[in-house]
C-alpha cells in the first residue's frame, strides 16, 4: 500500500509529483529494439566502472571491461581528457532461447577529465582478467618542482 501526502496548499507540487511518477512509469525499463537485452548506456551510471589514483609522477586508471578484447579497445588522451572507447561483441549461440540477457553488447565511450596533464607519448595500457590498467605519466609541467628560497 502506498500513502501519498496531499499538499492542499501547493497544488503545483502535487501536480509535479504526479507528472514525475507518470513520466518515470512511461519511460521505465527500456530495451534495445524490443529485445530482452538492456541498452548499453542503461547498464550502469558510467561504463566502464573506473578507479583513478596517483603515486607521485604517474596517474593510474583502472577500468572494468569484462568480455571485451584488447583489439576492441581504443584509448586516447587529448589535453587532460582520457577517452576509453570499446565494443563488446555479441556471442553467437545458435539454436538457443534466452530467458534473461543482462550483459549488454555494443559500443561504449567513457571520457574522464584527468586531474593533471599527462605525457601522452608515454601512456601504457594493459588488459588482464577483464581489468584495463592505464598508466599515465604526468607531463613535466604538471610535476611538482622544488624551488630554492634565496636569503637576503
Amino acid at each position: 500500500m502506498v500513502f501519498r501526502r496531499a499538499n492542499l496548499f501547493f497544488p503545483a507540487h502535487q501536480f509535479r509529483d504526479e507528472m514525475d511518477r507518470l513520466v518515470n512509469n512511461f519511460f521505465g525499463p527500456q530495451t534495445n529494439g524490443g529485445s530482452a537485452q538492456p541498452r548499453w548506456g542503461d547498464a550502469a551510471a558510467g561504463f566502464p566502472a573506473l578507479n583513478v589514483w596517483e603515486d607521485g609522477d604517474t596517474l593510474y586508471v583502472e577500468a572494468e571491461v569484462p568480455g571485451v578484447k584488447s583489439e576492441d579497445i581504443d584509448i586516447s588522451v587529448v589535453g587532460s581528457d582520457l577517452t576509453i572507447r570499446g565494443q563488446r561483441r555479441p556471442q553467437s549461440h545458435e539454436g538457443v532461447a534466452y530467458h534473461r540477457q543482462e550483459r549488454p553488447v555494443g559500443e561504449f565511450t567513457r571520457v574522464l577529465r584527468l586531474p593533471a596533464e599527462v605525457d601522452s607519448a608515454k601512456v601504457e595500457a594493459s588488459l588482464s582478467n577483464g581489468v584495463l590498467l592505464i598508466k599515465l605519466p604526468k607531463a613535466e609541467a604538471a610535476k611538482p618542482k622544488k624551488i630554492k628560497v634565496a636569503t637576503a
